[in-house]
C-alpha cells in the first residue's frame, strides 16, 4: 500500500519550495497555493519516493526531495507511460495523470548531472490534473486506477 511522503509548494516561479504536512486541493488551482497549480496538464506534480533515491545514487549526491520541485512524493509506486491517463486517489482526492514530468536545465543547475539521472525511467515524476478536490495530508493512501 502506497501513501503520500511529503507535500510542498512554491508560491512564485523559482521561489524555495515550502514543505508543509496538508493541503486543499481545488480543481480551479491545483494546491492552494502553489503558483503552477492552475495550469491544465500539470496542476499537480507527484514525484516516487525510490525513483529519486535511485537518482541520488546514481549522481553520488544525497539531496532532499525538494530539490526536484515535485509537489507531492509517493512511496511504493514506479511511474512510466502506462500510467497516462490513470486516476490516482489520494485521500478525498482524485487526481488524473497527464504525462511525464520532463526534468528542466534548472536541475543541473542545482547538482551537476541531476538533469541526465531524472531523465531515465520518468524518475523525473509525474504531472497531474484535480479531477476531485479536497483536502490531503501526509500519510494518506495512494491507491489508483
Amino acid at each position: 500500500m502506497s501513501r503520500l511522503k511529503a507535500i510542498a509548494i512554491k508560491k512564485l516561479p523559482r521561489a524555495d519550495m515550502e514543505v508543509i504536512d496538508d493541503a486543499q486541493i481545488t480543481v480551479a488551482n491545483g494546491i492552494v497555493g502553489d503558483f503552477r497549480g492552475s495550469q491544465r496538464g500539470r496542476q499537480v506534480t507527484i514525484m516516487s519516493e525510490s525513483a529519486w533515491q535511485r537518482t541520488c545514487r546514481e549522481i553520488e549526491s544525497e539531496l532532499p526531495w525538494t530539490v526536484r520541485r515535485a509537489n507531492l512524493l509517493v512511496d511504493d509506486i514506479e511511474f512510466d507511460a502506462s500510467w497516462i491517463g490513470k486516476t490516482l486517489h489520494i485521500g478525498e482526492v482524485e487526481l488524473v495523470v497527464t504525462g511525464e514530468t520532463d526534468p528542466c536545465s534548472r536541475m543541473d543547475a542545482q547538482q551537476p548531472g541531476l538533469t541526465a539521472a531524472l531523465t531515465s525511467e520518468w524518475r523525473g515524476g509525474i504531472c497531474c490534473d484535480v479531477a476531485k478536490p479536497g483536502d490531503i495530508k501526509i500519510g494518506d493512501q495512494v491507491e489508483f486506477d
